[in-house]
C-alpha cells in the first residue's frame, strides 16, 4: 500500500515478505542506514549510525542482522583487505546497480564504478558463459575488485 505521499514503500519491503522474515525495527533501522549512504559501512559503523537513532539497538543485532540481509540477498558484503567486512545495499542510493570496485591498497579508498567499458563487458560476457558451460553452473552475479593505488596516492609515491 503505498504512503500518503503518494511514494510507496522501499523494495526492501517486499523482500522481506517474500523471503518469509518480518520487518522489525532493527532490520528497518538497518536498511535506512544503508540505503542513505554510497559508502562501504563496516558493522560498527551501522551500529554508531543506528545507535543515534536507537539507542536501545545492541551491536549484536546489528551482527545478527547485517548476516540475515546478506544471506537475503539484499546486501552484499565485502572484504577490502582493511580487516573489517563492510557491507552495502543491493540496490545502491539513487537507484546505483551492479558496479564494480576499484580499491587503493595505501590509502584505502573505494572507487564504485558502473561505466564499463565493451571490452570489459565482452569479456566477463564470454567468461561467464564458458564457465557455466565448463561446470554446468547457472552465474546469477558475480563480484570484482581491482587493487591498487588511487591518483592521489600514486603521486606521494
Amino acid at each position: 500500500m503505498p504512503w500518503r505521499d503518494g511514494t510507496g514503500p522501499p523494495w526492501w519491503h517486499g523482500k522481506f515478505k517474500g523471503c518469509g522474515y518480518r520487518l522489525t525495527v532493527p532490520r528497518q533501522a538497518i536498511l535506512n542506514v544503508l540505503s542513505t549512504t554510497s559508502k562501504h559501512l563496516s558493522a560498527e559503523d551501522v551500529y554508531l549510525a543506528v545507535h543515534k537513532v536507537y539507542p536501545a539497538i545492541g551491536l549484536t543485532t546489528v551482527y545478527r542482522t547485517l548476516e540475515l540481509l546478506v544471506q537475503s540477498g539484499m546486501v552484499l558484503k565485502f572484504d577490502f583487505g582493511d580487516g573489517k567486512a563492510r557491507y552495502e545495499l543491493c540496490e545502491g542510493p539513487k537507484g546505483i546497480g551492479h558496479h564494480h570496485h576499484l580499491v587503493c591498497t595505501r590509502c584505502g579508498r573505494i572507487v564504485d564504478y558502473t561505466d564499463f567499458i565493451d571490452e570489459e563487458v565482452e569479456l566477463l560476457k564470454r567468461t561467464e558463459k564458458g564457465l557455466s558451460k565448463k561446470y554446468n553452473f547457472e552465474i546469477i552475479n558475480h563480484l570484482i575488485q581491482f587493487h591498487g593505488l588511487c591518483e592521489k596516492c600514486k603521486k606521494k609515491k
